[in-house]
Protein backbone atom coordinates (compact mmCIF):
# COMPACT_ATOMS: atom_id res chain seq x y z
CA UNK A 1 0.00 0.00 0.00
CA UNK A 2 1.36 3.45 -0.90
CA UNK A 3 1.79 6.11 1.76
CA UNK A 4 -0.71 8.41 0.04
CA UNK A 5 -3.40 5.75 -0.05
CA UNK A 6 -2.74 4.96 3.61
CA UNK A 7 -3.26 8.62 4.50
CA UNK A 8 -6.57 8.73 2.61
CA UNK A 9 -7.77 5.56 4.33
CA UNK A 10 -6.78 6.92 7.74
CA UNK A 11 -8.87 10.01 7.05
CA UNK A 12 -11.78 7.67 6.26
CA UNK A 13 -11.12 5.93 9.58
CA UNK A 14 -11.38 9.21 11.47
CA UNK A 15 -14.57 10.09 9.60
CA UNK A 16 -16.16 6.87 10.84
CA UNK A 17 -14.81 7.34 14.37
CA UNK A 18 -16.24 10.87 14.55
CA UNK A 19 -19.87 9.70 14.39
CA UNK A 20 -20.05 8.34 17.95
CA UNK A 21 -20.78 11.60 19.75
CA UNK A 22 -23.70 12.75 17.63
CA UNK A 23 -25.30 9.28 17.53
CA UNK A 24 -25.29 8.99 21.32
CA UNK A 25 -27.20 12.28 21.54
CA UNK A 26 -30.12 10.64 19.71
CA UNK A 27 -30.56 7.70 22.09
CA UNK A 28 -33.81 7.36 24.02
CA UNK A 29 -33.04 5.40 27.19
CA UNK A 30 -29.54 3.89 27.11
CA UNK A 31 -27.09 5.81 29.25
CA UNK A 32 -23.64 5.49 30.81
CA UNK A 33 -22.23 2.00 31.07
CA UNK A 34 -25.03 0.54 28.94
CA UNK A 35 -23.85 2.56 25.95
CA UNK A 36 -20.44 0.96 26.17
CA UNK A 37 -21.87 -2.54 26.71
CA UNK A 38 -24.03 -2.51 23.59
CA UNK A 39 -21.50 -0.77 21.35
CA UNK A 40 -18.63 -3.05 22.41
CA UNK A 41 -20.89 -6.10 22.22
CA UNK A 42 -21.91 -5.44 18.62
CA UNK A 43 -18.28 -4.62 17.83
CA UNK A 44 -17.21 -8.02 19.19
CA UNK A 45 -19.99 -9.80 17.29
CA UNK A 46 -19.05 -8.12 14.00
CA UNK A 47 -15.37 -8.96 14.52
CA UNK A 48 -16.10 -12.60 15.34
CA UNK A 49 -18.19 -12.96 12.17
CA UNK A 50 -15.68 -11.11 10.00
CA UNK A 51 -12.52 -12.76 11.34
CA UNK A 52 -14.16 -16.19 11.33
CA UNK A 53 -15.04 -15.70 7.67
CA UNK A 54 -11.49 -14.59 6.84
CA UNK A 55 -9.56 -17.10 8.96
CA UNK A 56 -11.90 -20.06 9.25
CA UNK A 57 -11.68 -22.41 12.22
CA UNK A 58 -8.06 -21.35 12.80
CA UNK A 59 -9.41 -18.21 14.48
CA UNK A 60 -10.04 -19.99 17.80
CA UNK A 61 -6.53 -21.44 17.87
CA UNK A 62 -5.05 -18.05 17.05
CA UNK A 63 -7.01 -16.46 19.88
CA UNK A 64 -5.78 -19.11 22.30
CA UNK A 65 -2.14 -18.79 21.24
CA UNK A 66 -2.04 -14.99 20.83
CA UNK A 67 1.28 -13.45 21.98
CA UNK A 68 1.58 -10.95 24.83
CA UNK A 69 1.72 -7.88 22.61
CA UNK A 70 -1.68 -8.79 21.19
CA UNK A 71 -3.10 -8.86 24.72
CA UNK A 72 -1.43 -5.54 25.56
CA UNK A 73 -2.93 -3.97 22.46
CA UNK A 74 -6.28 -5.56 23.33
CA UNK A 75 -6.23 -3.96 26.80
CA UNK A 76 -5.51 -0.60 25.15
CA UNK A 77 -8.45 -1.03 22.77
CA UNK A 78 -10.67 -1.98 25.74
CA UNK A 79 -9.73 1.22 27.59
CA UNK A 80 -10.32 3.29 24.46
CA UNK A 81 -13.72 1.69 23.78
CA UNK A 82 -14.85 2.06 27.41
CA UNK A 83 -13.46 5.42 28.51
CA UNK A 84 -14.74 7.24 25.44
CA UNK A 85 -18.39 6.29 25.85
CA UNK A 86 -18.39 6.76 29.63
CA UNK A 87 -16.85 10.21 29.20
CA UNK A 88 -19.55 11.14 26.65
CA UNK A 89 -22.20 10.37 29.27
CA UNK A 90 -20.57 12.78 31.73
CA UNK A 91 -19.63 15.82 29.63
CA UNK A 92 -20.06 17.35 26.18
CA UNK A 93 -18.82 15.90 22.91
CA UNK A 94 -16.54 18.92 22.44
CA UNK A 95 -14.85 18.50 25.82
CA UNK A 96 -14.27 14.78 25.30
CA UNK A 97 -12.85 15.21 21.81
CA UNK A 98 -10.58 18.11 22.69
CA UNK A 99 -9.26 16.16 25.68
CA UNK A 100 -8.47 13.34 23.27
CA UNK A 101 -6.40 15.78 21.21
CA UNK A 102 -3.48 15.07 23.55
CA UNK A 103 -3.13 11.71 21.79
CA UNK A 104 -0.61 12.71 19.09
CA UNK A 105 1.64 14.51 21.54
CA UNK A 106 1.58 11.64 24.02
CA UNK A 107 2.29 9.24 21.17
CA UNK A 108 5.26 11.27 19.99
CA UNK A 109 6.66 11.42 23.52
CA UNK A 110 6.19 7.69 24.08
CA UNK A 111 7.74 6.92 20.70
CA UNK A 112 10.79 8.91 21.73
CA UNK A 113 11.12 7.23 25.12
CA UNK A 114 10.30 3.64 24.16
CA UNK A 115 11.02 3.32 20.44
CA UNK A 116 13.98 5.73 20.58
CA UNK A 117 12.63 7.92 17.80
CA UNK A 118 14.15 11.38 17.68
CA UNK A 119 11.69 14.15 18.56
CA UNK A 120 12.54 17.63 17.23
CA UNK A 121 12.19 20.88 19.15
CA UNK A 122 9.00 21.79 17.28
CA UNK A 123 7.22 18.83 18.93
CA UNK A 124 8.20 20.01 22.39
CA UNK A 125 6.72 23.41 21.57
CA UNK A 126 3.59 21.70 20.30
CA UNK A 127 3.34 19.76 23.56
CA UNK A 128 3.58 22.99 25.55
CA UNK A 129 0.90 24.76 23.48
CA UNK A 130 -1.50 21.81 23.50
CA UNK A 131 -1.04 21.36 27.26
CA UNK A 132 -1.95 25.02 27.73
CA UNK A 133 -5.12 24.45 25.71
CA UNK A 134 -6.10 21.46 27.82
CA UNK A 135 -5.33 23.44 31.01
CA UNK A 136 -7.62 26.22 29.77
CA UNK A 137 -10.46 23.74 29.29
CA UNK A 138 -9.93 22.14 32.69
CA UNK A 139 -9.89 25.55 34.38
CA UNK A 140 -13.24 26.44 32.79
CA UNK A 141 -14.78 23.11 33.80
CA UNK A 142 -13.51 23.49 37.37
CA UNK A 143 -15.16 26.89 37.55
CA UNK A 144 -18.43 25.54 36.19
CA UNK A 145 -18.33 22.63 38.63
CA UNK A 146 -17.78 24.95 41.58
CA UNK A 147 -20.74 27.08 40.49
CA UNK A 148 -23.14 24.19 39.96
CA UNK A 149 -21.88 21.88 42.80
CA UNK A 150 -21.33 19.05 40.36
CA UNK A 151 -18.05 17.61 39.15
CA UNK A 152 -19.42 15.65 36.20
CA UNK A 153 -17.75 17.87 33.60
CA UNK A 154 -14.32 17.47 35.17
CA UNK A 155 -14.89 13.77 35.82
CA UNK A 156 -15.88 13.26 32.18
CA UNK A 157 -12.68 14.91 31.00
CA UNK A 158 -10.57 12.88 33.43
CA UNK A 159 -12.19 9.66 32.17
CA UNK A 160 -11.69 10.88 28.60
CA UNK A 161 -7.94 11.21 29.24
CA UNK A 162 -7.82 7.41 29.37
CA UNK A 163 -8.40 7.39 25.60
CA UNK A 164 -5.27 9.30 24.47
CA UNK A 165 -3.13 7.54 27.07
CA UNK A 166 -4.24 4.09 25.90
CA UNK A 167 -4.07 5.18 22.25
CA UNK A 168 -0.47 6.35 22.64
CA UNK A 169 0.56 2.95 24.03
CA UNK A 170 -1.45 1.14 21.37
CA UNK A 171 0.00 3.06 18.41
CA UNK A 172 3.51 2.40 19.67
CA UNK A 173 2.78 -1.31 20.09
CA UNK A 174 1.34 -1.49 16.57
CA UNK A 175 4.33 0.37 15.18
CA UNK A 176 6.77 -1.93 16.98
CA UNK A 177 4.99 -4.99 15.65
CA UNK A 178 4.42 -3.66 12.14
CA UNK A 179 8.03 -2.66 11.61
CA UNK A 180 9.81 -5.38 13.56
CA UNK A 181 12.13 -8.05 12.20
CA UNK A 182 9.25 -10.51 11.91
CA UNK A 183 6.61 -7.94 11.01
CA UNK A 184 4.55 -9.96 8.52
CA UNK A 185 3.91 -12.84 10.92
CA UNK A 186 3.36 -10.60 13.97
CA UNK A 187 1.10 -8.16 12.13
CA UNK A 188 -1.25 -11.00 11.20
CA UNK A 189 -2.06 -11.41 14.90
CA UNK A 190 -2.85 -7.75 15.65
CA UNK A 191 -6.47 -7.71 14.36
CA UNK A 192 -7.15 -10.20 17.15
CA UNK A 193 -6.29 -7.42 19.63
CA UNK A 194 -9.34 -5.42 18.48
CA UNK A 195 -11.52 -8.45 19.21
CA UNK A 196 -9.90 -8.94 22.61
CA UNK A 197 -10.54 -5.28 23.42
CA UNK A 198 -14.20 -5.53 22.42
CA UNK A 199 -14.73 -8.68 24.49
CA UNK A 200 -13.00 -7.24 27.56
CA UNK A 201 -15.03 -4.03 27.34
CA UNK A 202 -18.30 -5.94 26.89
CA UNK A 203 -17.74 -8.29 29.83
CA UNK A 204 -16.52 -5.49 32.11
CA UNK A 205 -19.55 -3.31 31.38
CA UNK A 206 -22.28 -5.96 31.63
CA UNK A 207 -22.61 -6.01 35.45
CA UNK A 208 -22.40 -2.20 35.58
CA UNK A 209 -24.99 -1.78 32.82
CA UNK A 210 -27.53 -4.16 34.37
CA UNK A 211 -30.54 -3.87 34.27
CA UNK A 212 -30.56 -3.01 30.58
CA UNK A 213 -32.96 -0.22 29.58
CA UNK A 214 -32.13 0.38 25.91
CA UNK A 215 -35.04 0.51 23.48
CA UNK A 216 -34.95 -1.18 20.09
CA UNK A 217 -34.26 2.25 18.63
CA UNK A 218 -31.22 2.61 20.89
CA UNK A 219 -30.00 -0.92 20.15
CA UNK A 220 -30.16 -0.33 16.40
CA UNK A 221 -28.11 2.87 16.69
CA UNK A 222 -25.54 1.24 18.99
CA UNK A 223 -25.32 -1.75 16.66
CA UNK A 224 -24.45 0.63 13.84
CA UNK A 225 -21.76 2.20 16.01
CA UNK A 226 -20.36 -1.20 16.93
CA UNK A 227 -19.99 -2.24 13.29
CA UNK A 228 -19.26 0.95 11.36
CA UNK A 229 -17.76 3.23 14.03
CA UNK A 230 -15.59 0.57 15.72
CA UNK A 231 -15.10 -2.79 14.00
CA UNK A 232 -14.39 -1.64 10.44
CA UNK A 233 -12.27 1.48 11.15
CA UNK A 234 -10.28 -0.18 13.95
CA UNK A 235 -9.32 -3.09 11.71
CA UNK A 236 -8.33 -0.58 9.04
CA UNK A 237 -6.20 1.33 11.56
CA UNK A 238 -4.37 -1.85 12.49
CA UNK A 239 -3.60 -2.50 8.83
CA UNK A 240 -2.48 1.09 8.25
CA UNK A 241 -0.03 0.87 11.17
CA UNK A 242 2.20 -1.15 8.84
CA UNK A 243 2.54 1.88 6.55
CA UNK A 244 2.18 4.94 8.80
CA UNK A 245 4.29 5.68 11.88
CA UNK A 246 2.70 5.92 15.35
CA UNK A 247 2.82 9.76 15.62
CA UNK A 248 1.43 10.08 12.08
CA UNK A 249 -1.48 7.76 12.87
CA UNK A 250 -2.30 9.78 15.97
CA UNK A 251 -2.02 13.12 14.19
CA UNK A 252 -4.24 12.09 11.30
CA UNK A 253 -6.74 10.79 13.83
CA UNK A 254 -7.26 14.34 15.09
CA UNK A 255 -9.67 14.98 12.23
CA UNK A 256 -12.10 13.13 14.52
CA UNK A 257 -11.99 16.12 16.87
CA UNK A 258 -13.07 18.64 14.24
CA UNK A 259 -15.70 16.41 12.64
CA UNK A 260 -17.08 15.16 15.95
CA UNK A 261 -17.73 18.67 17.26
CA UNK A 262 -19.17 19.67 13.87
CA UNK A 263 -21.63 16.73 13.77
CA UNK A 264 -22.74 17.41 17.38
CA UNK A 265 -23.35 21.07 16.56
CA UNK A 266 -25.18 20.51 13.24
CA UNK A 267 -27.27 17.40 14.07
CA UNK A 268 -27.57 17.46 17.87
CA UNK A 269 -27.72 21.18 18.61
CA UNK A 270 -24.83 20.92 21.08
CA UNK A 271 -23.01 24.22 20.99
CA UNK A 272 -19.38 23.92 22.11
CA UNK A 273 -18.44 26.19 25.02
CA UNK A 274 -16.10 29.12 24.46
CA UNK A 275 -13.47 27.36 26.59
CA UNK A 276 -13.73 24.22 24.43
CA UNK A 277 -13.36 26.33 21.27
CA UNK A 278 -10.34 28.23 22.60
CA UNK A 279 -8.72 25.10 24.03
CA UNK A 280 -9.43 23.16 20.87
CA UNK A 281 -8.02 25.94 18.71
CA UNK A 282 -4.81 25.92 20.75
CA UNK A 283 -4.49 22.16 20.41
CA UNK A 284 -5.17 22.21 16.67
CA UNK A 285 -2.74 25.10 16.21
CA UNK A 286 -0.08 23.05 17.96
CA UNK A 287 -0.77 20.02 15.78
CA UNK A 288 -0.96 22.02 12.56
CA UNK A 289 2.22 23.95 13.35
CA UNK A 290 4.05 20.73 14.15
CA UNK A 291 3.00 19.17 10.83
CA UNK A 292 3.73 22.27 8.75
CA UNK A 293 7.22 22.57 10.21
CA UNK A 294 7.75 18.85 9.68
CA UNK A 295 6.75 19.22 6.03
CA UNK A 296 9.08 22.21 5.54
CA UNK A 297 11.98 20.33 7.13
CA UNK A 298 11.27 17.06 5.31
CA UNK A 299 14.41 17.07 3.08
CA UNK A 300 16.76 17.07 6.08
CA UNK A 301 14.62 15.03 8.43
CA UNK A 302 15.80 11.61 7.21
CA UNK A 303 19.39 12.42 8.17
CA UNK A 304 18.34 12.96 11.78
CA UNK A 305 16.39 9.72 12.23
CA UNK A 306 17.91 7.28 14.69
CA UNK A 307 16.22 4.16 13.31
CA UNK A 308 17.27 2.46 10.06
CA UNK A 309 15.79 4.19 6.98
CA UNK A 310 14.18 0.94 5.84
CA UNK A 311 11.94 0.74 8.91
CA UNK A 312 9.31 3.11 7.57
CA UNK A 313 8.02 3.67 4.05
CA UNK A 314 9.13 6.85 2.34
CA UNK A 315 6.65 9.65 1.92
CA UNK A 316 5.47 10.05 -1.64
CA UNK A 317 5.80 13.36 -3.41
Amino acid sequence: MSHRRAVYLMLLVTLLWSTAGVVTRHLEAARGFELTFWRSGFNALALIIGLRWLRGSALWRQLRDAPRLVWLSGLCWAVMFTAFMVALSLTSVANVLVTMALGPLLTALLSRLVLKQQMPARTWWAIALASAGIAWMFGHELGQSAATTTGQGVLGMLVGLGVPLAAAVNWCVLQHVGHGSNSDKAAEDMPLAVLFGALISTLAMLPLAWPLRASWHDISLLAGLGVFQLAIPCLLAVRLSRVLSAPELALLGQLELVLGVLWAWVWAGEDPSSAALVGGAMVLLALAGNEILAWRNAPGRSRKMTHPPTQFPRREA
